[in-house]
């Protein structure tokens, strides 16, 4: 039977038709796509000695550091493991933050083994900071063990894979607290209706968020998590993203079911992460593990450059904060203060509902009234001179019909100089406009809804001009590349980007006569120079119906910055 070789840690009563080894007795595939396609549909799931020796060779395999301690190493350490009964009081290191190690069916007495290798793990990974995901890797690779020192191993080369551009565990707080930031740009990205829930619900989003990877390594029941680990061991940490937004996914439809159409009430974010955890703890009685693959691999254009692309801009972010080290979280992101935040034209509930849609490396930040017409007149200078030196700024209009809209810009107004006297677009993808009143919508730059648009990157750049009036659509006849069409990523400039016209990437202009937002068969918004009249209309850049009456005069308008809620 296989536990006679690799389930010594397994308390078998517990696993239940997992217990049983049946199918495949052997895996015969050379072709990584096969591999991945077989991974994905659990081929060695009902077997667990032929998984254990799958997952031998998939870890044997990942590229290490020279020196990478092996089972030698730790017998060498431990002495001999058969005269030495490990405790369980062993406190775990501090990198794993408080993270409890799931049981996952394993005797008692192999959590107490499981605690003696992470404490091993620790004396030979000096380097490691942070790494709450630890202790319930550990806790999966003790099922398919031989002994200790084999699970030592195992975990020791995934903790030392250097392949460039990959990683499988976050091993700094940096790390781990930008993939989190990362996670709720792809949660905002990929299942908006679910993020607007979270909103809506939670008074901290990036509190509830930071919990994201605790819902696969640790909430998630063990049938459904080593299937996840099937594919992780294949395909690498993206795997971890795509499940955690499926998970959210599903948490979505189980509140919607279970609200019957019910408003959803703001409560203390504690609750909203005690509720999807209690959710994900108990997803076996409504979703399978095939269910849950099949729904994180539909998500399409989602992928692994995107995510290293986020990551590394969120790290980045982080950085420039000076936070690299764990702190205690301030809540920033939506705790609007209605005693001090005052706005004309949105109340605070609506700024909280703006500041959801913002990349979450700006999520760190408060709202900074920069420039209002009210205070500072109807004047584009005084606009531009009350705008310039900050980048990203959140533009708010009310029209006399007492329509709302906007639009968040990703750069500074002074860029528009560079154009000299002529009106040139600048900005990046990360721009959007919406409209607040009298429904909320958001339209973003149209290739992140349709990619195809642009699937390869410029070898030069390219400055597209705009008249004051609108433009004419003007194909520049680019030829398309072979390139995936998910490999791009918002935050970077149009540039970046083989785009098949130039009126996809007309982000923002400006010049002494007027502003503009969104180009390409019309503008989204402009505005005269005097800050009173406009016009709104739909543009090809985000693909967006007219955002007010086509011909509006401007009630108020008030531009935001976002101000280091750290360095005060």
């Amino acid at each position: 039977m296989a536990e006679e070789d690799y389930g010594s840690f397994v308390d078998w009563n517990q696993m239940g038709d997992l217990a049983k080894s049946n199918g495949p007795t052997k895996v015969d595939c050379k072709d990584l796509k096969e591999f991945k396609q077989m991974a994905r549909q659990g081929y060695w799931a009902k077997n667990h000695k032929l998984r254990a020796q799958v997952y031998q060779q998939l870890i044997k395999n990942i590229p290490c550091r020279t020196v990478t301690p092996d089972a030698e190493v730790y017998r060498d350490i431990m002495g001999n493991a058969a005269t030495k009964k490990p405790s369980s009081h062993i406190p775990l290191p501090e990198f794993v933050d408080g993270s409890p190690l799931p049981q996952y069916c394993l005797k008692a007495e192999a959590v107490a083994s499981a605690h003696q290798i992470i404490n091993c793990v620790a004396g030979q990974f000096p380097d490691i900071s942070h790494c709450p995901s630890l202790p319930a890797v550990t806790s999966l690779l003790l099922h398919f063990s031989i002994d200790e020192a084999q699970c030592f191993e195992h975990v020791s080369r995934i903790l030392a894979c250097n392949e460039p551009g990959k990683r499988l565990l976050d091993q700094t707080f940096l790390a781990h607290e930008s993939s989190c930031m990362t996670f709720g740009d792809l949660a905002n990205k990929y299942c908006e209706a679910a993020h607007k829930l979270i909103v809506a619900t939670a008074q901290d989003v990036l509190e509830v968020y930071s919990d994201w990877q605790r819902w696969v390594l640790g909430d998630l029941p063990f049938s459904h998590m080593v299937r996840v680990l099937d594919v992780y061991l294949v395909e690498g940490y993206k795997v971890l993203f795509r499940v955690a937004i499926a998970l959210l996914k599903f948490y979505r439809k189980h509140k919607a079911g279970a609200q019957g159409g019910q408003s959803n009430q703001q409560q203390d974010s504690g609750k909203v992460r005690a509720d999807i955890q209690a959710f994900i703890t108990g997803i076996a009685s409504t979703v399978t593990p095939d269910k849950l693959l099949e729904k994180a691999f539909s998500i399409r254009m989602f992928s692994r450059k995107e995510i290293t692309l986020l990551q590394l801009t969120n790290e980045k972010s982080l950085q420039q904060k000076g936070i690299t080290v764990k702190q205690k979280r301030r809540n920033v992101q939506l705790a609007l203060n209605p005693d001090t935040f005052s706005s004309e034209i949105v109340s605070t509930k609506e700024m909280r509902d703006i500041w959801s849609w913002i990349p979450e490396r700006f999520a760190l930040c408060q709202p900074q009234l920069l420039f209002t017409t009210s205070t500072h007149g109807c004047s584009l200078n005084r606009f531009y001179s009350h705008c310039e030196g900050y980048e990203p700024t959140l533009l708010l209009i009310r029209t006399t019909d007492g329509d709302v809209c906007g639009a968040f810009l990703s750069t500074d107004w002074e860029e528009r100089k560079r154009g000299g006297n002529k009106l040139s677009f600048f900005g990046t993808g990360e721009c959007f406009v919406f409209r607040l009143k009298p429904e909320m919508e958001r339209y973003e730059w149209v290739v992140i809804s349709h990619p195809e648009l642009a699937s390869s990157i410029k070898t030069e750049g390219q400055e597209d001009t705009a008249s004051s009036e609108g433009q004419n659509s003007e194909n520049n006849g680019l030829q398309q590349p072979e390139r995936p069409a998910g490999d791009l990523s918002p935050f970077l400039s149009a540039r970046h980007f083989n785009l098949n016209s130039k009126n996809t990437s007309m982000f923002m202009a400006g010049n002494c006569d007027s502003i503009i937002v969104g180009g390409g068969d019309g503008n989204a918004l402009y505005i005269d120079s005097e800050l009173n009249h406009g016009r709104a209309g739909s543009c090809a850049t985000f693909d967006n119906p007219p955002l007010c009456a086509e011909s509006f005069q401007v009630s108020l308008l008030e531009v935001w910055g976002f101000q280091d809620a750290m360095a005060s």
